[in-house]
């Protein structure tokens, strides 16, 4: 299960700088991902689950969504990362994901899965030698990054890189919830066992991938809360550090922040993977305890 939650917490979760791939194929049937709207007199807060990984041309957008959209004066994300400029994330991931004296990343594996992690290292066409002065977390994501690329997955094609795209192009401000040093920084304080598994998760055969990955992708597009929030109940059960790393940490901070949002008058959109808009430690329910009228549009 800690492999499944690892991998969809790069989709779902928010793990945005790695998503950049090949084309798929559309989507013809209609989607509607779940949207909510929190208000009062004079402010209005739009709450988007969004998936950062979605195949070429897929549709997803509605009148609802796009009205809602039109009526934000910001837009604010998990992190932003400018993938035509990738300086700034390149000089952090250097800080935070190499390490002198670590042992080969070969051994850091059980030896049944050295034969695979060898194939997916001459896949990436990164020199093997490199890999071992990774941590393990970064080696992960860089072959979980070419898992993604092979299935057809494409960040650009995300709902956040849309949504950027969106804003920007009518001059409205984007905001961010986190740095690019803090998002890497929630991965760079897994315990090792974690980030192992993490890597053992990107050695997966690709048909299991996309099995899970169309499963997560069919709930986010039907706007299937209560699904999402039971796939990762079920993952998270065996490990309560990758629950308050991953999820009750951040929501408690961006709630904080959509609080203090509150107080300023304005109409915002937020759009944060839809895992932290689902269960029972979701923004959305931190937000009705606190007292907020929190009402579903979508």
């Amino acid at each position: 299960m800690l492999k499944s939650l690892l991998r969809r917490a790069v989709a779902a979760l928010g793990l945005t700088f790695l998503l950049i791939g090949a084309p798929a194929s559309a989507r013809t049937e209609a989607a509607h991902p779940a949207l909510w709207e929190v208000s009062d007199a004079d402010t209005t807060i739009y709450l988007f689950g969004t998936i950062h990984l979605l195949p070429q041309n897929y549709q997803w957008r509605t009148t609802k969504f796009d009205q809602a959209v039109q009526g934000s004066q910001q837009l604010v994300v998990e992190t932003i990362v400018d993938d035509k400029n990738p300086t700034k994330l390149m000089s952090v991931l250097a800080g935070l994901g190499f390490a002198k004296g670590l042992p080969p990343l070969a051994q850091r594996v059980p030896p049944e899965k050295r034969a695979a992690l060898a194939a997916a290292i001459k896949r990436s066409g990164v020199p093997a030698p490199m890999f071992d002065q990774m941590k393990t977390w970064t080696a992960a994501f860089l072959l979980l990054g070419d898992q993604f690329r092979d299935m057809g997955l494409k960040g650009g094609e995300g709902v956040e890189a849309v949504l950027r795209n969106t804003f920007s192009g009518e001059g409205k401000p984007i905001g961010e919830l986190e740095t690019n040093a803090q998002q890497l920084g929630f991965f760079n304080t897994l315990p090792e066992q974690a980030q192992v598994a993490l890597l053992l998760g990107a050695l997966d055969q690709p048909k299991g991938m996309s099995e899970e990955f169309n499963g997560m992708l069919a709930a986010w597009s039907r706007g299937d809360v209560e699904g999402i929030a039971r796939t990762f109940d079920r993952d998270l059960a065996a490990s309560p550090e990758l629950r308050q790393t991953l999820i009750r940490q951040r929501n408690s901070n961006w709630r904080a922040w959509i609080e203090q949002r509150m107080a300023q008058p304005g109409a915002v959109m937020i759009a944060v993977g839809a895992g932290h808009l689902a269960g029972r430690e979701s923004v959305i329910a931190m937000l009705k305890k606190d007292g907020y009228r929190v009402r579903r549009v979508q």
